[in-house]
């Protein structure tokens, strides 16, 4: 199969996670909403577990149907940088103002989470290429932590927006009056089935795109698998712009960079040769960086929440987060 073949193949299954992560959002915020759920605990814990479903397919895929560990972790890592740039879609969409002077301050605390979490996973694959191997049978011990992790921070982030009251898209009353539960977990579990059909099959299209135009499996995984998989957060954030719930949009893409990392550790028990981070390579580490840098820029924004927009456009808090993107983009393209 030509490459021209191969790039239509990874562009047409990048549609259909598009399409159904339009979907799963929808029908998640449904049965969010017709369980009682509400809030940006909606965004941060059940539409970020949504959105991330496929990268949670295709790592999985990635490491025991194609065998390919660089885009397991280039997708996990990839997506994270991803997110923080449509953060930066969402400030130039906003008119008026600042979409950083708009949204909760309370998004500092989950941002802070994945701050960590992403030294953590970046600390440990300097570990691994320095030849320490901590692990338990083929498992790196840092899975685990990484699960226990994300837990505390499930419960802490919970418990802090209930004392706060933290309910953004409270006031908007039943957004969804003529549908039923019933129906909605029908179209979730159809939704789900397909992007698990297409997330199966995308790392191993992904892995002959890499083949033929001669890229490193890390660019790929990075680049390109996490842009496919990164269409559903894409799709819950127009869709919260559209029904003005930014806070909503915001926590599930933090949310959903701290379940990326989740998967990571899911993806280090599926992988049977050994450690996950073992076997990875170190360009890697420049994902994981940039993530941490516009995080911690994004957490400036939310802040100081500066009002200044440049040429009416962006504010210098997303211009600083783009310029990071590029350079992350940049230096693995030139690594490969």
């Amino acid at each position: 199969m030509s490459h021209w073949l191969l790039l239509l193949e990874f562009a047409g299954l990048a549609l259909v996670i598009g399409i159904a992560g339009y979907f799963l959002a929808l029908y998640g915020d449904v049965i969010a909403e017709k369980t009682g759920l509400g809030g940006s605990w909606v965004g941060f814990s059940m539409l970020a577990t949504v959105t991330s479903l496929p990268e949670l397919v295709t790592g999985i895929s990635s490491v025991t149907y194609v065998g390919v560990p660089d885009i397991a972790l280039g997708d996990a890592l990839g997506s994270c940088v991803f997110n923080l740039l449509l953060i930066v879609m969402l400030d130039f969409m906003h008119r008026g103002s600042s979409v950083y002077t708009r949204a909760s301050q309370g998004h500092i605390l989950s941002a802070g989470f994945g701050v960590v979490l992403l030294g953590f996973v970046a600390f440990n694959i300097l570990l691994y290429r320095n030849g320490f191997r901590l692990s338990l049978w083929h498992i790196g011990l840092y899975a685990p932590i990484i699960v226990l992790f994300y837990i505390v921070s499930m419960r802490t982030v919970f418990r802090f927006e209930k004392a706060q009251h933290l309910e953004a898209v409270e006031e908007i009353v039943e957004r969804h009056p003529k549908m039923s539960l019933a129906k909605a977990i029908a179209f979730y579990c159809v939704a789900s089935a397909v992007v698990i059909a297409a997330g199966i099959r995308l790392p191993l299209t992904a892995d002959h795109v890499a083949q033929a135009m001669d890229w490193q499996r890390s660019f790929v995984g990075t680049v390109f698998v996490a842009l496919a998989t990164s269409m559903p957060e894409v799709a819950v954030m127009f869709s919260a712009f559209r029904i003005g719930a930014l806070d909503m949009a915001i926590s599930d893409l933090f949310g959903s960079n701290l379940f990326n990392l989740v998967i990571i550790a899911l993806d280090d028990v599926a992988y049977l040769k050994g450690p996950l981070l073992a076997y990875v390579s170190s360009a890697h580490l420049i994902s994981a960086q940039s993530a941490i840098m516009m995080t911690g820029v994004a957490i400036v924004g939310l802040l100081y929440r500066p009002n200044t927009r440049l040429f009416k456009t962006v504010g210098w808090v997303s211009l600083f987060m783009f310029s990071i993107f590029i350079l992350n983009i940049s230096v693995l393209y030139l690594q490969h």
